[in-house]
């Protein structure tokens, strides 16, 4: 929820230093820290000036600081994408499905734990089926605990079994919580040994490949799951499966540029 007075406050309290500064550029330093006291009498002023003085002027004058910061992350997300672009679409390690040879790359950031996650787990598939010159990427991306870690590494370890599809749509489809347990019930169910997957598991390849996914989506600005890369373009949340066809379409034309 956007608050005016804490942000205002926040983005004063930042620049008192650089204001005291220009006010008496002296040899004193200027104040690297506020007391509580001093904290609530500067929200008291941007109340008041949101309230009975400026309240138009000051809100729009926060309303272009938000904008330049968003715009300032963005411009940080492309470079990202574009510095990364073999760790985002061509990672020999990450999971494929849809065609690997497709002429449009879609990689999505995801937690099985993300609720969001599940729901576009179906606009996916229905994707892939309609358009048959995708390639889809997997980044496993466990932000969400514990279990969730344990999860990822689950599904990359059921890589060396060939199950990495069936496990991955079977833990998608999994409703109760998940945890060490429930993951080796689910992976019975599609036919993995789980002695061999909970050695698999422990291999440092693994943990490797995960901190590197957590790394790169840091990187492009994929600070939520799911979060989708297509063409060069971060899409985060998820998505109904008509800004995802259209999302694929655009990054195709643009390519043809």
């Amino acid at each position: 929820m956007y608050r005016p007075v804490a942000f205002l406050s926040t983005l004063i309290l930042g620049l008192m230093p650089a204001l005291a500064f220009a006010a008496d550029p002296a040899p004193a330093a200027a104040p690297t820290a506020f007391t509580d006291a001093q904290k609530a009498a500067i929200e008291e002023i941007v109340r008041e000036l949101l309230t009975k003085k400026e309240p138009d002027l000051v809100i729009k004058a926060a309303q272009e600081m938000q904008n330049k910061q968003e715009t300032e992350i963005a411009a940080k997300s492309q470079q990202a994408l574009a510095t990364n672009k073999d760790k985002i679409y061509n990672d020999p390690n990450a999971p494929v499905a849809g065609n690997p040879k497709g002429n449009v790359t879609m990689v999505e950031f995801f937690d099985y734990q993300c609720g969001f996650c599940k729901t576009t787990y179906d606009n996916i598939m229905k994707l892939l089926a309609e358009d048959k010159n995708v390639k889809f990427v997997f980044k496993e991306f466990p932000i969400l605990g514990p279990n969730s870690m344990v999860t990822s590494k689950a599904a990359l370890a059921s890589v060396k079994q060939g199950k990495y599809p069936k496990f991955h749509e079977a833990l998608m489809r999994t409703k109760e919580q998940l945890s060490e347990d429930v993951v080796m019930r689910v992976a019975k169910t599609v036919g993995l040994d789980t002695d061999k997957l909970k050695k698999d598991m422990a291999d440092e390849s693994i943990e490797k490949m995960i901190k590197a996914n957590l790394a790169l989506g840091g990187e492009i600005g994929a600070r939520g799951t799911p979060s989708f890369v297509i063409g060069d373009q971060v899409y985060p949340g998820a998505m109904q499966f008509d800004h995802m066809k259209k999302a694929v379409e655009d990054a195709r034309k643009g390519a043809k540029k």
